[in-house]
């Protein structure tokens, strides 16, 4: 039985993206959930499911005492890193589809800059174990580490350029500069990308994600119930979840330029019945510019080695051939491991994207990446 329009996400909150909110991880996830529970016009006790972030240490039983949920029938994890969000969502329609919860909720929020760095949290991760073995003693430590072998890989072969990266990183700084709630606002340029410093060749710092303190959250409903939405829902006709060759060490695959969206984005398409023509607006994971890139090739906008030529001419930007990231996604909103995407493209798609609106948006693509290449891809619509 396929999972098209089987659940809708109904809710959505945020907090303030900061570099110290001054809150507990806990406090700011209450606040984000509250808010996503408001939006759906439901009350807490509502939720019957809950797919937590693992990393971040909040668990289901926190909201269950906090929020007073007198039966909680399903609580999950999918840890997948940065595609976990994503992961979440086909993961809360399955179990909407067969029957065991009404209304899920997906939460997640950390301090990422004023307690737990990239660095340390990584070490902690259990899918880090090989790399942490063969490939952290002799320096690879952080993802900018582990990651720049793809871009360069990809450089080498298709002839794709740091100027190419730059025109993602400046594009969604744009987009943050309209959006409201973005922690990064100063324009840039690209010369301004190709001045930052460098930080694992070939990428610099323009090209890396944020560090950030924050929460999001999304309720995701069973289709039955999302017709009595307080606002328009928007349903979930396509998912998808891939994990690539060599899921444990990037360098020992045989192709680094190829993720596990590859694998994940034709079961997504074919679910929804779409294809990449028909997507008005993308969301799409962007830990690193070249990741952006990637995945555009991975998902079929371009063919593989064509992402360069793609990015360029603000084709990305709003009024381009494919608007992407409008709220400035990980490189300059903050990064909530990419949850905020998924919120981001609900309000493109009900119409309440304020000054990064992309006109008469009624499909939209929003994708995860993490770990070593975990691809996970979700296309919603208009309901």
């Amino acid at each position: 039985m396929s999972l098209r329009d089987r659940g809708a996400i109904t809710g959505v909150g945020e907090t303030r993206y900061s570099r110290n909110s001054g809150r507990s991880v806990v406090a700011l996830q209450m606040e984000a959930s509250l808010a996503a529970i408001a939006d759906a016009g439901l009350t807490p006790k509502d939720i019957d499911g809950i797919i937590a972030y693992a990393a971040s240490g909040v668990v289901a039983e926190d909201f269950v005492t906090n929020f007073g949920i007198p039966d909680l029938r399903f609580s999950a994890t999918t840890p997948m890193g940065g595609a976990s969000s994503v992961a979440a969502v086909q993961c809360a329609v399955a179990v909407l589809s067969a029957g065991v919860c009404r209304h899920v909720l997906i939460p997640l929020g950390r301090n990422g800059f004023s307690e737990s760095r990239i660095g340390s949290r990584v070490r902690q991760m259990p899918q880090f174990r090989t790399v942490a073995e063969f490939e952290m003693p002799i320096g690879n430590i952080a993802p900018a580490q582990l990651y720049a072998p793809m871009a360069r890989r990809h450089m080498e072969l298709y002839g794709s350029t740091s100027r190419q990266f730059g025109e993602i990183a400046v594009t969604t700084r744009r987009h943050a500069g309209l959006h409201g709630n973005a922690m990064m606002t100063k324009p840039i340029t690209l010369e301004d990308h190709q001045q930052s410093r460098m930080i694992a060749d070939p990428l610099r710092l323009l090209d890396c994600s944020l560090e950030s303190d924050g929460a999001a959250a999304v309720v995701v409903t069973a289709a039955e119930h999302a017709r009595d939405a307080k606002k328009r829902p928007v349903y979930v006709s396509g998912v998808g979840e891939g994990h690539p060759d060599s899921p444990s060490a990037i360098t020992q695959r045989p192709d680094l330029t190829t993720l596990g969206t590859a694998k994940a984005a034709p079961r997504a398409f074919a679910m929804a019945g779409v294809t990449p023509a028909d997507i008005d607006v993308a969301e799409i994971y962007d830990c690193f510019t070249y990741i952006v890139l990637c995945q555009l090739e991975d998902l079929g906008f371009c063919d593989k080695g064509e992402g360069g030529a793609f990015v360029e001419g603000g084709a990305l930007g709003l009024g381009g051939r494919l608007p992407v990231n409008t709220h400035g996604g990980l490189l300059s909103q903050a990064h909530m491991a990419g949850l905020n995407h998924i919120v981001e493209l609900v309000r493109q798609l009900r119409g309440e994207g304020g000054a990064t609106q992309v006109p008469d948006a009624e499909v939209g693509l929003v994708t995860g990446y993490g770990d070593m290449g975990d691809g996970a891809v979700a296309i919603m619509r208009r309901g």
